[in-house]
């Protein structure tokens, strides 16, 4: 009798060279899920006919309606190479940019992906910015160039035309990897048609090549071209000849490393411990008897079993039934059940070794928790690249279910962590912060569908945050029992460290021991060795310094001056709005001997006052989130775009034509935003459409700033004396 799916999965999960842990990245609509319906059909998970059409991984009822992924699935399959089984554990991520949160998750849990980009279309600028978060993971891509069907039917290009299109899209991705990757892997990660890292096809009709399966199985392009010139369902041929299951997987098994190989040198990246020490050796060598290391990329709430935590174990094995220790919540849990997924269904198994993705229950984690034995180093913290900017006052219709929805905001933001949420338990009303329109929109339509709560939302606003301009003197902050005296003073940050913080190069988060490899950085942005060594605590791209001299007891209130500092660095004396590029340095400090009466009542209201004294000596302003996006429309619209561009306060900043398209790329204010889609609609005739590249935070226009402070005092009730 053949063996079940999941029998065969778990044989396979105990022999980590024959593991692949991969995803799909692309821009949205370039066909990642009819893609990973074709995988899945040649791996007998679901039916060959409903192929490209079920989309079987978008298994939320929201995703079916509109057509497009908001939530990444994961899903383990078995796929035979040279006489060989493998085991390929496989994450579908979302396209569009509002649930790029997603995309970062699933990138700490794989070690290759497969990035998708549609032959017509080309590289668009999520392509980009997905191929970025694998990157800064050290996620070894591998392209597929997809829907080639529409170039030789819908275009009829000649094959030497199809040539000039495929090399440009392989130049422009190796271009990216030369751009973004580790320093090391910027030659050794280029794709290449020769040698079987890249491969052309079509998602929908099922086929697929690559050089290697060309040679091995004897077929050519023209082939493909011929099937297609003869009509009707020819092409049905090429599902036979060049699956694009057998296709794929085989390239990402030759291409795609193995949990042993990639932990190697992903290992020290993401995670900042000993690596001499016997964790640090265990997780390089992925080793399934050492100490357990999970780190959890995603929570899904399933009304029947609960919360059920996604993961990638490291190092260890775990089994039902185990205790084990939550690093980031220091608390202990028990694991109930280890799960392999199935897409939305799941298969219990007895435990589960080194190199997988599984899913655990009985286990209260956020994403980006670590999991561990006994109490130790977490992995680095998973940074997302563009920060929520657009937030909605939520509260229930019923006061009855005010209770319900403090839980559901609770849960939701376990599920999306991109979301911010701020509760207030005593007014009721409560703050929801995502990264667009549509992404508060799908929150807000889940909570009432799936979670069952009525709710009503205001219209929505724009995250503002606040900087200063110049240097601040020297600003005193003095505990309410007049014992205790605190020096502080405030300036810009440098744009360098801004720059290196940005890109990774130095990680947020309180600095417990020296860190070299962050002073180095520091250095080399032209700061003093000794100022650089002083960093306690980076928090939102705003750096704190401890630059006492000699003070006994400072260690002893560090971390409540630290509570405090970022206590202000979320909510700036202007109008609390979050602050940014902010540098905050403890100058001197006068403290009384006796510890009792340096407690946290008398500790953070004098950092608080002497925090926030500084910030409003040192010309404080506003700066408001601006959006750069790609826009795509018909030559002949391109002036109502640009008048559109004008309209709301935006910035032209490039402009290309293209046959009959004219690609614009612009800089707007988020504030001015709302209701872009259909704008753009409207002014193109229904042809334009824009994605986002890149998000900042410039200064706000002199004439708005006091205005829109008014505004945002006004709506939060904050009198002048607050």
């Amino acid at each position: 009798m053949a063996k079940k799916m999941s029998e065969r999965v778990a044989e396979i999960s105990s022999k980590p060279d024959q593991i692949r842990n991969i995803c799909t990245c692309a821009h949205i609509d370039h066909g990642k899920t009819t893609f990973s319906d074709n995988l899945l059909a040649g791996a007998g998970m679901m039916s060959e006919l409903l192929a490209g059409k079920a989309c079987a991984l978008d298994f939320h009822e929201d995703e079916k309606a509109r057509g497009i992924t908001i939530d990444s699935a994961a899903v383990s399959m078995v796929h035979q190479f040279d006489g060989k089984e493998y085991l390929i554990n496989l994450i579908d991520t979302p396209g569009h940019v509002d649930f790029g949160g997603d995309v970062t998750r699933a990138m700490r849990a794989i070690d290759g992906a497969i990035v998708l980009v549609c032959a017509v279309e080309g590289i668009m600028p999520q392509t980009e910015t997905v191929l970025r978060q694998a990157l800064k993971e050290r996620v070894k891509p591998v392209l597929f160039i997809n829907k080639v069907d529409r170039l030789i039917k819908e275009l009829q290009l000649a094959p030497d035309k199809m040539q000039e299109r495929f090399l440009k899209v392989i130049g422009e991705v190796n271009k990216l990897i030369a751009n973004i990757a580790p320093a090391e892997y910027k030659k050794e990660w280029q794709v290449d048609v020769q040698n079987g890292t890249v491969a052309f096809g079509s998602a929908f009709h099922n086929w697929a090549l690559s050089v290697p399966y060309m040679q091995r199985n004897n077929i050519g392009f023209k082939d493909i071209i011929d099937a297609y010139e003869q009509g009707g369902e020819a092409y049905k041929v090429l599902q036979k000849k060049a699956p694009i299951h057998e296709v794929i997987l085989n390239m990402c098994i030759r291409h795609h490393p193995s949990p042993t190989q990639a932990q190697k040198y992903r290992i020290p990246k993401l995670w900042k411990g000993d690596l001499e020490s016997e964790e640090g050796k265990s997780l390089l060598a992925a080793n399934p008897k050492g100490p357990t290391f999970i780190c959890i990329t995603k929570v899904v709430v399933d009304p029947q079993a609960g919360e059920i935590s996604c993961g990638r174990i490291f190092s260890g094995t775990i089994s039902k039934g185990d205790s084990v220790y939550l690093n980031r919540a220091k608390m202990p849990s028990r694991i109930q059940q280890v799960f392999v997924f199935n897409g939305a269904k799941r298969d219990i198994v007895p435990s589960s070794p080194a190199g997988n993705v599984i899913g655990l229950a009985g286990v209260k984690a956020f994403p980006g928790e670590t999991i561990t034995t006994e109490p130790t180093e977490p992995f680095e913290e998973i940074t997302h690249i563009f920060e929520p900017v657009v937030s909605k006052a939520i509260e229930a219709k019923k006061p009855s279910d005010l209770p319900k929805l403090i839980e559901v905001l609770r849960m939701v933001v376990k599920e999306d962590p991109t979301l911010k949420v701020e509760i207030n338990e005593e007014t009721g009303e409560h703050l929801i912060h995502g990264m667009g329109e549509l992404h508060l929109e799908i929150i807000e339509n889940r909570i009432k569908s799936e979670k069952g709560v009525e709710v009503k939302t205001s219209p929505p606003i724009v995250v503002y945050r606040e900087n200063v301009t110049r240097e601040s003197d020297t600003f005193e902050g003095k505990s309410p029992n007049k014992h205790n005296k605190l020096y502080f003073k405030v300036e810009p940050l440098e744009q360098e460290v801004i720059d290196a913080i940005r890109e990774g190069k130095i990680s947020e988060g309180r600095v417990k021991k020296k860190d070299l490899e962050m002073r180095d950085v520091l250095v080399a942005c032209g700061w003093d060795n000794k100022v650089a060594l002083s960093v306690k605590d980076i928090h939102n791209g705003c750096v704190f310094l401890d630059l006492t001299r000699g003070i006994v007891q400072i260690n002893e209130i560090m971390e409540m001056v630290l509570d405090m500092f970022e206590d202000v660095m979320n909510a700036g004396p202007v109008a609390r709005e979050p602050c940014v590029k902010v540098k905050v340095s403890l100058m001197d400090a006068k403290l009384h001997e006796d510890a009792i009466h340096r407690g946290p009542a008398q500790m953070y209201p004098a950092v608080r006052d002497g925090i926030r004294q500084a910030i409003m000596a040192a010309t404080p302003v506003l700066y408001e989130p601006k959006q750069i996006h790609q826009i795509d429309a018909p030559v002949e619209h391109m002036g109502d775009v640009s008048k559109l561009i004008s309209n709301k306060r935006g910035q032209l900043l490039d402009m290309n034509q293209e046959n009959i398209m004219v690609m614009i790329r612009a800089k707007l204010p988020v504030a001015e935003m709302f209701g872009w889609s259909s704008e753009l609609r409207s002014a193109t005739g229904g042809r334009g459409n824009s994605s986002l590249v890149d998000q900042v935070f410039e200064r706000l226009p002199g004439e708005l700033q006091d205005k829109v402070v008014k505004q945002i005092r006004e709506r939060k009730g904050l009198t002048d004396a607050q």
